[in-house]
Parts: structure tokens; C-alpha cells; sequence
């Protein structure tokens, strides 16, 4: 009685929430949970993780800066609305003069953003590795993290960003020069048609390297893969979820959409966000979508992934039989490789005071021998048939069938690799 009224005081002081399936029922059941999740739960953190990637993209801010200055100037110097008045004008015509400019100043901008994103692929390779474990929803310390991110994905992150200059320089300066080519007249019809394709193609190619861009972001932050294979990765992974690429892709870059209001208001506020959370916040959202796709398409496939980091399902039936709880996937490959249990995989009787064993007094006989055994058969045959009786209750047939099913599948995969080498899926990355 006491050890029970103890108890109930425990409970009392110490609440549900030291019960399991209480912890495990307050994780998110979804990705847009875990989002938010995040979002207010570490908000702080975020911060700190925004405020070490600016750091590193103050060059390239400082680059478009000096361009838009520059562009600025360039119509405040030049007198392109010339001719416009009555009578001579007062400078020469001034056709194409104003695409030359953009021409010449866009081709600066380039080689400008180009060198700084040398820099600002430090502060990217540790933000996304620090924003990964956000998603991964497991213990960060913000500054650690950030630099041994640096060091796992600095190379894949300036990969990417130099990848994207590329694009944006050939596509950019193709623009430009059509803009120009156009502005100063001396074309055909089918060459101005050339044109306006040439321009079109271009942009749709800029947004496309674009998408591409992220995809390798996310998928070099969690996988090990040469260049040209997260590349077409990459690719896959566009075309394959196009819709919602677009959709999360338009999300993850809304601080930075903002500047396109032409309001000095927002503007200022534009500015507070993206210097407060803009980088850490595109970053969450996008990793956590494409943490979702790699659960659903990537990671089931690979030996030792995860799935569903972060993530409860209420279902909570087995992994192993068709459900997708993270919590159930993590409890299954536990009890996989540890391996099977005597004292799990089978009914034991509980202990109670229905049979004894037979005490032998100080001066025994035969009699008092044979009873000793009987009793102890009797404890051994009640064991047995108690194990009979509940040999079929869900939780052991249940039990007994992940380990069928994990051999089935060893010994598929030991047949199948006799006959061909499998491909190699991709490897996880700093978990």
C-alpha cells in the first residue's frame, strides 16, 4: 500500500509526461507540424544560424548592392530620354545605348556574384547542415554544428553555387545581348523571332538551375554524391515532384520576394527579416519538404536511413507490416539489431503463489524427493500450457513475424546478389 501511494504521488508531482507513449504522442504528425514546430520551438536558434550565414553572404550582398547603385547612376549620368522635346536634340540618338549599359553592368554582376559566392558557400555549407538537424529534430549546439557542417558540405555547397553562376552568367549575358541586339534595330523578322526564343529559353533555364540548385543543396547535405550524380539527382527529383518543387521552392523564397514591393515601409521590414531569419528560414523549409520526398522515394531503399525523423504517427502499428510511424520504424530496427528475444518472442506465466516448489525438511525421504520433482514438473507443465494458450496473442505473432520477415528479405537480397551486383544506393551523409 504504501509503495502504491508513492506511486500515485510520483505521478501526481511528475505528470504524464514522463510517460512514453505521452512523449512520443507530442511530436508532430506531419512535416508542416514539424515545421512550425521548429519555427517556434527553436526560433532563437534559427536566429543565430541566420546571423553566422550572413556573415559570409555580406560579399555578395555587398555585390548587389554596387550593381544596383551602379544601375542607379547610370540613369541619373545618361540622358537616355534625349530626343523626347522639340526642336534638335541636344545629344546624339541613343538607341541601344541603354541595353549596352545593362549589357557591361550585368556582366560585372556576374563575375561579382560568381567570387562571392566562393565565400557565401561557407556560411551555406554550415547553415544546412545545422537547419538538417533542425529537421532531423535531433540536439544541436549552433556553433559546433555549424563548423563541422563546414567541413562535411563546404565542397558540395560551392559546387552548387558555382553551378548556378555558371547558368546565370551564360544565360544572363544571352539576355542581355538579345535585349541589346533588338534595341539597336539592323535585325530581320526570323532573327528578332531567334531572339525573343533565345530569351525565353534563357529565363526558363535560370529558373530551372534554380530548382536544380536546391535539390542539390538538400540532397548534398544528406547523401554522399559525386557532383554529376547529385546533379542528376537533382534533376530526377525536379521533374519528379515539379509541382511541388515550384509550390515549397516559392515558400522557402518568400523573405526574399518581398523585396519586390515598391513600398520604402516594406522595404525596412523586408530588410529586419531577412537579417533576423531569411536564410535560416528558406533553408527549414525547404529541407524539411525535401525530407519528406527522400522518406517517401529515397529512404526506404537504402539500408541503415531513417524514416520519418521527427515524426509520429498515431496508427502506431508495425513498420515492418506497411505503416510509416517514425517512432514504430525506430522500436523495429532497435529489436532488429539487437536481435531476437527468448524472453519476448514467447507467453512467460507471470509469477504468482497457485504452484510452489516443495520444501525438503531438514530429514527427508524418497517421498519427500519425488514430491520435490513432482511439484517442479507441475510448475514446468503449467508454464508450458500457459505458453500454448496465448501463443497466438497479437503482440508475440506480431513480434515473431518482424524476424521472419527481416530473414525473408536477407536471404531475397543473398539470392539476388549471387546472381547480379545490385547498385549501390546512396551513401548517408555525417549522421
Amino acid at each position: 500500500m504504501a509503495q502504491q501511494k508513492r506511486g500515485f504521488i510520483t505521478r501526481m508531482l511528475e505528470g504524464k509526461e514522463r510517460s512514453e507513449e505521452y512523449a512520443r504522442s507530442t511530436l508532430p504528425t506531419n512535416r508542416w507540424q514539424l515545421f512550425w514546430d521548429i519555427f517556434k520551438g527553436n526560433f532563437g536558434k534559427i536566429v543565430k544560424v541566420n546571423l553566422l550565414m550572413l556573415i559570409f553572404f555580406i560579399p555578395l550582398i555587398a555585390v548587389i548592392v554596387i550593381y544596383s547603385m551602379l544601375v542607379e547612376s547610370n540613369g541619373i549620368i545618361y540622358p537616355f530620354g534625349a530626343n523626347l522635346g522639340v526642336g534638335y536634340p541636344a545629344v546624339p540618338g541613343q538607341a541601344g545605348l541603354y541595353e549596352l549599359l545593362t549589357l557591361q553592368n550585368n556582366f560585372l554582376l556576374y563575375i561579382g556574384v560568381a567570387l562571392a559566392s566562393v565565400v557565401a558557400a561557407v556560411g551555406l555549407s554550415g547553415g544546412m547542415y545545422v537547419v538538417r538537424n533542425m529537421v532531423w529534430t535531433e540536439g544541436i549546439f549552433v556553433s559546433n554544428d555549424f563548423w563541422r557542417g563546414i567541413k562535411l558540405n563546404y565542397k558540395n555547397a560551392l559546387q552548387t553555387a558555382l553551378f548556378f553562376c555558371i547558368v546565370l552568367f551564360l544565360s544572363g549575358t544571352l539576355i542581355s545581348f538579345a535585349d541589346f541586339s533588338i534595341a539597336a534595330g539592323g535585325l530581320s523578322k526570323w532573327q528578332r523571332v531567334w531572339m525573343y526564343i533565345s530569351v525565353a529559353t534563357s529565363y526558363v533555364l535560370i529558373v530551372l538551375s534554380a530548382m536544380l540548385s536546391l535539390w542539390m543543396i538538400a540532397l548534398g547535405v544528406n547523401y554522399k554524391l559525386k557532383f554529376f550524380q547529385m546533379l542528376r539527382n537533382a534533376f530526377l527529383m525536379t521533374i519528379g515532384t515539379l509541382p511541388q518543387t515550384i509550390f515549397f521552392g516559392a515558400i522557402a523564397l518568400l523573405p526574399f520576394a518581398l523585396f519586390l514591393i515598391n513600398s520604402s515601409f516594406m522595404l525596412i521590414i523586408t530588410i529586419f527579416i531577412v537579417l533576423l531569419f531569411g536564410f535560416s528560414f528558406t533553408l527549414l523549409v525547404w529541407l524539411d519538404f525535401a525530407q519528406w520526398v527522400f522518406d517517401k522515394y529515397i529512404n526506404p531503399k537504402i539500408t541503415g536511413a531513417k524514416v520519418g525523423r521527427g515524426i509520429y504517427n498515431k496508427d502506431g502499428t508495425s513498420a515492418l507490416t506497411g505503416d510509416d510511424s517514425a517512432a514504430s520504424i525506430e522500436y523495429q530496427r532497435a529489436i532488429l539489431a539487437h536481435g531476437k528475444s527468448r524472453l519476448v518472442a514467447r507467453p512467460i506465466k507471470p509469477i504468482d503463489d497457485s504452484l510452489q516448489v516443495y520444501e525438503l525438511p531438514q530429514s527427508f525421504s524418497r517421498e519427500d524427493l519425488k514430491r520435490l520433482r513432482e511439484s517442479k514438473q507441475n510448475i514446468i507443465d503449467d508454464s508450458e500450457a500457459y505458453a500454448e494458450e496465448h501463443k497466438n496473442d497479437l503482440r508475440y505473432v506480431e513480434y515473431n513475424k518482424q524476424f521472419e520477415e527481416r530473414e525473408r528479405a536477407l536471404q531475397e537480397e543473398t539470392d539476388k546478389n549471387g546472381k547480379k551486383k545490385k547498385r549501390r544506393p546512396p551513401k548517408l551523409l555525417g549522421e
